[in-house]
């Protein structure tokens, strides 16, 4: 019996479904890029539309006077000075409503203020400290004597709550959140509370109640949300300590907007009594976090909060791994500006250039969930306990996307644009395949956690580009999902500040850890800080 060595032939049959399979690849591809072609010059469009509008309106924000140069240090610092009696609480609360009270009324960040309660308390802490106190008493209470602010979604006994609500523009919370208990414990003066959009629900500070909070960097940009009360002040060198949230970048996307450190640690280590009225006992994805100029904040302010979060652990930063994400492919999203890039580069050369040996020289890392970002936290989303359209009715019914757009186009609506397009977003579009969307994020979670390991760091995108204009992310609504990803996967992450770009905006990047890497994302944020940039005023600082 013979047989022939000549290769097999395709079946007609398979030639014809492989060349279509080619075919519909260079189309899918051809339309892919004409798509990203279009968009980019549409963008371009909608930027030179919206800068003709706002960049004439830019308005600077007075200097930090030489009186007041002690609000450019930490929060540490100052809970130092008051100890070691070198400042006393009463010097340091002064500066800071005298500060508030120059800056606000070109942020309009400002909901409610206690100053002459916090002066009271100031002077106390003032007379029991010349008095004398025990080690063991600053040792309990770390942040003694120093002032903080907290977005009003964070209930503050005797202040305003009203969630960026009309309905409860005068409603006064009864008692504390619980991180603002506890920060209370630590010695810490309440102080004031800040603006947020409604229900902590969009990508910009503003609310029927209060208005539109500016970016102390450029007036006629956002601050982004929801925490951009707490990051106008703490960037204006008003506060020293910011007390936010986080449950798709509410800590991190108003860091980045305006030049600070922004922390949000493994879900499940805060609690989150007593902010935007949740009771605390629901699993959750969103964290207590905060905003600071110096890194060295994050972590006393965070123990606070997270007392049970090791973030005492060593870290040798000889030993970490670096992964980076240069831009994800989720077509919602905006392309990464050629000067983030440019930004990511910077960190990743210096990175290398410090390298011990190539084991830490920074790789790239891919997955094929990160092209379903908004998605995946969309369906993430669906997990909260809390109801969006409950609590924009103050929980006495439920609001309707359709009757609330009608309201609006005929200016009856208590509520901005941005909550009524949230609201057609959960009432309207179709929800996301449940199982799909869990499998996918715990394919993506376990992989980068493996791909992390126990030292490793992920390099990664804060948002497309700097600091918008006011009203253009109505135009770019997925924008934020660079933060809410790490939200959907329970990943901590430290929003780093890289300087400021040409027009004087807010560069940064993100470090992202696998869970309960807290400390090593912190460290090595601090690392990248010092190293590529960092917190840089948007004033002068006058000493």
């Amino acid at each position: 019996m013979c047989t022939s060595n000549a290769p097999k032939r395709a079946s007609p049959e398979r030639r014809n479904n492989k060349t279509t399979k080619i075919f519909c690849g260079m189309a899918s591809n051809i339309l892919k890029h004409a798509y990203l072609c279009f968009r980019t010059y549409l963008e371009m469009f909608i930027d030179l539309v919206f800068a003709f509008i706002f960049e004439g309106k830019r308005q600077a924000i007075p200097d930090l006077e030489k009186r007041h140069a002690i609000l450019a240090q930490s929060a540490v610092s100052l809970a130092a000075k008051i100890r070691n009696k070198e400042l006393t609480s009463e010097e340091l609360v002064t500066a800071c409503i005298e500060r508030i009270k120059a800056v606000n009324p070109v942020l309009n960040a400002l909901v409610d203020e206690r100053f002459e309660d916090a002066l009271k308390e100031a002077k106390e802490i003032d007379k029991q400290i010349a008095e004398g106190l025990p080690d063991e008493y600053f040792e309990k209470k770390p942040f003694l004597g120093v002032p903080f602010t907290s977005k009003e979604s964070h209930a503050v006994a005797g202040m305003l709550h009203p969630l960026g609500l009309v309905s409860r523009a005068h409603v006064k919370a009864h008692e504390d959140a619980e991180c603002v208990r506890l920060l209370r414990e630590s010695g810490a003066i309440p102080l004031a509370v800040t603006t947020v959009p409604e229900i902590n629900q969009w990508q910009e500070t503003r609310n029927m109640a209060h208005g539109q909070t500016n970016n102390p960097y450029h007036t006629g940009r956002t601050t982004g949300g929801s925490s951009g009360g707490e990051a106008a002040l703490a960037a204006a060198l008003a506060t020293p300590i910011a007390l936010c949230s986080d449950i798709g970048g509410s800590t991190r996307m108003p860091a980045f907007y305006c030049g600070l450190y922004g922390f949000k640690p493994t879900a499940g280590y805060t609690s989150m009594k007593g902010t935007c009225l949740r009771s605390g006992e629901d699993p959750t994805m969103a964290t207590i976090g905060f905003v600071s100029k110096h890194p060295v904040d994050q972590a006393p302010l965070t123990k606070i909060v997270a007392p049970t979060l090791d973030l005492d652990k060593p870290v040798d930063l000889k030993n970490v791994k670096y992964l980076y994400v240069e831009t994800a492919q989720d077509l919602r999203v905006s392309r990464i500006s050629k000067e983030l890039r440019q930004a990511m580069n910077r960190v990743i050369k210096k990175l290398t250039e410090l390298a011990p040996n190539t084991e830490q020289v920074p790789k790239e890392y891919s997955h094929g969930g990160f092209a379903h970002m908004f998605v995946l936290w969309r369906h993430a989303m669906t997990k909260e306990t809390s109801r969006f359209a409950e609590l924009l009715t103050n929980n006495q019914g439920k609001a309707n996307a359709f009757v609330e757009l009608a309201k609006k186009l005929l200016g009856m609506s208590q509520y901005t644009l941005a909550a009524v397009f949230k609201l057609f977003n959960d009432q309207v579009l179709p929800p996301v395949d449940k199982e799909w969307a869990d499998n996918l994020t715990k394919e993506l979670g376990d992989d980068l956690a493996n791909a992390l390991g126990p030292n490793g760091v992920l390099l990664f995108p804060s948002a497309p580009a700097v600091a918008p204009y006011h009203y253009s992310l109505f135009l770019r609504p997925f924008n934020f999902s660079y933060w809410a990803i790490i939200n959907a996967l329970h990943m901590p992450a430290v929003q780093v500040p890289l300087g400021l770009n040409s027009q004087g905006l807010p560069l940064g990047i993100q470090v992202v850890a696998a869970k309960n890497n807290d400390a090593l994302a912190l460290a090595v944020a601090e690392h990248i800080g010092k190293t590529c940039g960092g917190y840089v005023p948007p004033c002068k600082v006058i000493e």
